[in-house]
């Protein structure tokens, strides 16, 4: 394999002589140049799906490519396209030395140096073109690199040069021919002549081989085009998350396999590929093999770097504390080679890794490494600025505005932080921040109870900025999506959703585990509203069984399995499971959604065991934390469980205003679970003060009137969701207010419905 030269180079290096000779006319300028710089400059994909091809495409230029390009544009000469000149251009190359001439007179194509043009001589401007390129051009950069390379070839490198461009151009000999009718079949080499076939033959067979038996080859690259399609390929992986395209694999083995020696990029590039498929013993030692070459050729310039992917490796893998300890030693190695990008990133990396895993920061934060979160940000975010790294920066800003919802501060502070990330990311072009910007703007009008503009916001993202987002910010919005789906009752469309994960992604093991947990949260959710207690419990154990979750995701899966031992009655269980999980989030370190949620679950148990007041007080405080934190989801469903526990001690009127002056808010959150709750309690309320006022009195048949409305409200939401026990619930309660009233014809159809439900849910399960 050559070093740098090819055969579709001498093709682009003959298109820029063209150029150069000023038989290309002003229309067809752009065009030639636009080809030519598209084949020069770095890879740049338009979107993930690109990365399959586009590398091989753009750097092994077959004369098809050449030839689409070129056949439709005029040039200078009556009668001629471009795609004509070109052809004469490269067939007039007829033997090795007229290739040497043809790499003679590369210099000429470039303007002259202050020597040149001081020691000038009459053979130089004779020889000059009608248009010279600037040597510090793209086109100049590469006609003098492939000078310099082709100069630097040993004669049997050059002579494989000579015969890879023969074997290149000879599927143009038929057009040739019909150009040029005096072309015979000896015409790729002036050597060789048609009057004498003997001796002729044999030494073309003997020097050419199975060249001159119009034998196709496959396209030749150069070491130089296999280190940029690996380069590219890192960029990609390292960039977007997801792991090297089965088709790009195989075309990077065989690749590779024609080298003699083979890049240390490849080994880098076999490290992520491993890393991203859960092996962990490749992908340790494909890291320590990239390095140990790396750091041989350039001492410990990147040191830090191996410790880096060291530390990333080691936490993906569940190996925290070793990752600890590897990513102490990257900061301190990243300030002593004062590399400040390595050292932001690292410092970056450990607040991320210590908001997901506090217990095992203890050691850290006693060091004093990162200090306060605020403090820790402040930091990043000045550092960002001195460097110049804007990503880093949007990240810091939208970390700010992330702590800042958590701790339940100011939801002011948080839209400041988010816009200033949004307006970073617009005016300085970080296009693979927008996915988090997205999301987090998601996520906070979620939190304010704007469930139509949080729902927006991930459209947004899923239909303009999926090609230019990392795979885990896909991933999750889509998840997101999905999960508001399944909170209206629409959970086909909800596992439609799911299934529109790129089926790449899913090569990941981190994001398939991901994708499982989310797929199996749904399940279990349905299977809870279908009372299907058995298989809830079989898919509840599948979950449980994936390692390495987020904090996020186990929060949830706990709450699911606090929701099958409610729906058990057993509450005992169900309260020693909500006590171990409020034992594992320390008050400081639980985001304030979780907290919120852990005390309403407990006020909601207690009232179900038949103990409201115990539980009371525990609601006031979720009420209060929401009211602060303005988290107005978690603030109606609160509500909700004061209003419950008003109405288990008999304060009827009370309970029936509290819950009326938020059902709007609830309505507009989009939860149906929660307003068919909302509604049922509001039922029982008026169901109650029914009850204390006198039988037959107007109050009364109103109070009755209202409580049938909302258990038919309450029967519509929980139908939304296939909730059995919510239906079969108001069913049986509307029965009995039907039997008050005397109408026993209703009362029995309403008793038939209830059994036909029933009998409907065990024929599903």
């Amino acid at each position: 394999m050559s070093r740098y030269l090819t055969p579709s180079k001498i093709g682009l290096l003959a298109l820029i002589s063209l150029y150069t000779d000023s038989v290309v006319p002003s229309t067809a300028t752009i065009s030639v140049l636009s080809f030519l710089v598209s084949h020069l400059l770095p890879i740049e994909p338009l979107g993930v799906g690109d990365e399959v091809v586009s590398p091989h495409c753009d750097l092994i230029i077959t004369l098809d490519s050449f030839r689409k390009a070129t056949i439709i544009l005029a040039s200078g000469i009556p009668g001629r396209t471009i795609w004509d000149l070109l052809l004469k251009k490269i067939w007039e190359i007829n033997s090795f030395d007229a290739l040497h001439c043809f790499f003679d007179t590369l210099p000429f194509f470039l303007e002259k140096t202050v020597e040149e043009s001081q020691n000038a001589d009459e053979d130089r401007a004779a020889n000059s073109k009608p248009i010279l390129l600037s040597r510090v051009s793209p086109l100049g950069a590469f006609i003098r690199r492939a000078q310099l390379e082709f100069t630097r070839l040993q004669f049997h490198d050059g002579i494989l040069l000579w015969k890879n461009f023969v074997g290149y151009r000879a599927s143009t000999l038929l057009l040739w021919k019909r150009r040029n009718p005096a072309a015979g079949r000896n015409t790729f080499d002036s050597n060789l002549h048609e009057d004498r076939p003997g001796m002729d033959w044999r030494l073309a067979e003997l020097v050419y081989g199975d060249i001159i038996g119009d034998i196709p080859k496959e396209p030749i690259v150069s070491t130089d085009d296999v280190e940029k399609i690996l380069e590219y390929q890192v960029e990609q992986m390292q960039k977007m998350g997801n792991r090297l395209p089965p088709l790009m694999r195989g075309q990077l083995r065989k690749m590779v396999n024609t080298s003699v020696t083979i890049p240390s990029l490849s080994h880098y590039l076999q490290f992520l590929d491993s890393w991203k498929a859960g092996d962990y013993t490749s992908s340790f030692d494909n890291l320590h093999r990239y390095f140990d070459y790396t750091m041989h050729n350039r001492d410990r310039t990147f040191y830090q770097y191996a410790l880096l992917n060291l530390a990333i490796l080691q936490a993906d893998f569940g190996c925290y504390s070793e990752a600890i300890i590897a990513m102490q030693e990257t900061i301190s190695t990243a300030r002593e080679n004062n590399d400040m990008g390595c050292l932001n990133y690292s410092l970056s990396w450990l607040y991320h890794f210590s908001k997901a895993h506090p217990k095992e920061m203890g050691e850290v934060q006693g060091k004093g490494v990162l200090g306060a979160d605020m403090d820790a940000l402040a930091f990043l975010k000045a550092k960002a600025k001195e460097t110049n790294m804007w990503s880093l920066l949007s990240t810091s800003l939208l970390s700010e505005a992330k702590l800042a919802l958590s701790n339940g501060e100011s939801v002011s502070r948080a839209f400041e932080c988010l816009l200033k990330a949004s307006h970073l990311n617009v005016t300085k072009n970080v296009v693979n921040a927008i996915g988090s910007q997205m999301m987090m703007q998601s996520s906070l009008y979620g939190r304010l109870g704007v469930t139509c503009q949080s729902w927006l916001s991930g459209e947004l993202f899923l239909r303009c900025y999926v090609n230019q987002s990392p795979v885990e910010d896909v991933m999750h919005c889509i998840c997101k999506s999905a999960h508001l789906l399944a909170r209206r009752g629409r959970y086909d469309e909800a596992f439609v959703r799911m299934n529109e994960v790129d089926q790449e992604s899913l090569r990941i093991l981190k994001y398939y585990q991901y994708w499982t947990a989310y797929m199996g949260m749904l399940k279990l959710q349905r299977h809870l509203h279908k009372d299907n207690l058995i298989g809830a419990e079989r898919v509840l154990s599948q979950i449980q069984a994936i390692p390495f979750l987020e904090q996020d995701m186990l929060f949830i899966i706990v709450t699911l399995e606090i929701d099958l031992h409610v729906r058990r009655r057993d509450y005992s269980e169900a309260l020693s499971v909500l006590e171990k999980l409020a034992s594992e989030l320390s008050y400081e370190e639980a985001d304030i959604a979780q907290r919120i949620k852990m005390m309403t679950l407990k006020a909601s148990i207690f009232d179900k065991a038949g103990m409201p007041q115990k539980g009371f007080s525990v609601a006031l405080r979720a009420v209060n934390l929401a009211h602060r934190a303005l988290l107005l989801p978690g603030l109606w469903e609160a509500v909700g469980a004061v209003g419950r526990i008003l109405i288990s001690i008999k304060e009827y009127d009370a309970g029936a205003r509290l819950l009326e002056s938020i059902m709007p808010q609830v309505l507009e959150c989009e939860d149906c679970d929660l307003a068919g709750r909302i509604f049922c309690f509001l039922a029982d309320a008026h169901m109650g003060m029914a009850g204390v006022a006198k039988a037959g009195t107007l109050q009364h048949k109103e109070r009755l009137t209202k409580a049938l409305e909302c258990i038919d409200r309450s029967f519509d939401e929980f139908s939304r969701i296939e909730d059995i026990k919510g239906q079969c619930e108001m069913t049986a309660k509307k029965s009995t207010i039907m039997h008050l009233n005397g109408d026993l014809v209703l009362a029995n159809d309403c008793a038939a419905k209830y059994l036909d439900i029933k009998r409907a849910a065990k024929e599903q399960v």
